[in-house]
């Protein structure tokens, strides 16, 4: 485990717990040995903290690759916060640059380590369900490891867009854990992958309960705002991207 996650776990992961009460269903489902892939809804930023809250192992997030190239005192901050925590570099750029990505996630999956993806591309900019990106599915058939789904429900509550700092509000956030999902032997065309892909956004929405939205999630501008729908591949490269 990552020294910085490794501290973070006996700090900030026990305040989470005792000041938000998160419930937790279905924890038993994710395997306590070998890789695997959380794949699940995003509502807020809260959506890792509380993950990487209520799992006893290391999980490697995706950060864009501008935190791990700041300078000056917040840059140098930032970049040692994000390696300290072992996060995946995700570049913006498209083509070899993005798939960079899976370069870095593949062999912590092989090697037996967990690795979130949040199959959407984006926070959901209304609480619905929006299209999985096919990243999961590629990402699941190249490490050959099973894909958990994760449904958040309560994140968007306490720590809506756009807010820095989580709500302190008891008990209104439910981490729900399905059934790990076996694609061993499935196809890697892209037809197969949308298949892969559609099967865990279902089992993400039995879990969550949210109104399944059949488009991408429109990407997020610079400043916040949102343009219209996104194109597969894209992402908003903080860590929900690759997909």
């Amino acid at each position: 485990m990552p020294p910085l996650y490794s501290i973070g776990k006996v700090t900030v992961g026990p305040a989470l717990l005792l000041g938000w009460r998160p419930k937790v269903e279905g924890r038993e489902n994710v395997p306590t040995t070998g890789g695997v892939i959380l794949a699940a809804n995003h509502l807020s930023v809260a959506d890792e903290y509380f993950l990487g809250a209520v799992l006893p192992r290391h999980v490697a997030f995706w950060a864009k690759a501008e935190y791990f190239d700041g300078t000056g005192f917040r840059g140098l901050l930032t970049k040692g916060l994000v390696t300290g925590l072992g996060a995946i570099r995700v570049e913006r750029g498209g083509g070899r640059a993005a798939l960079s990505a899976f370069d870095g996630a593949i062999p912590l999956l092989r090697a037996g380590r967990q690795v979130a993806v949040f199959p959407e591309g984006t926070r959901s900019p209304d609480g619905r369900l929006y299209r999985g990106r096919t990243g999961v599915a590629r990402l699941a058939l190249a490490a050959g490891v099973p894909v958990v789904p994760v449904g958040f429900v309560g994140t968007a509550q306490i720590q809506p867009i756009g807010s820095l700092w989580p709500k302190l509000s008891r008990g209104t956030v439910t981490v729900r854990f399905g059934k790990p999902l076996d694609f061993t032997g499935r196809g890697d065309d892209r037809s197969e992958m949308r298949r892969i892909t559609d099967e865990v956004m279902s089992e993400i929405q039995q879990l969550t309960g949210q109104e399944y939205v059949p488009r991408y999630a429109p990407p997020r501008t610079a400043g916040g705002a949102r343009t219209g729908d996104g194109q597969p591949g894209n992402g908003n490269g903080n860590g929900d991207a690759a997909g």
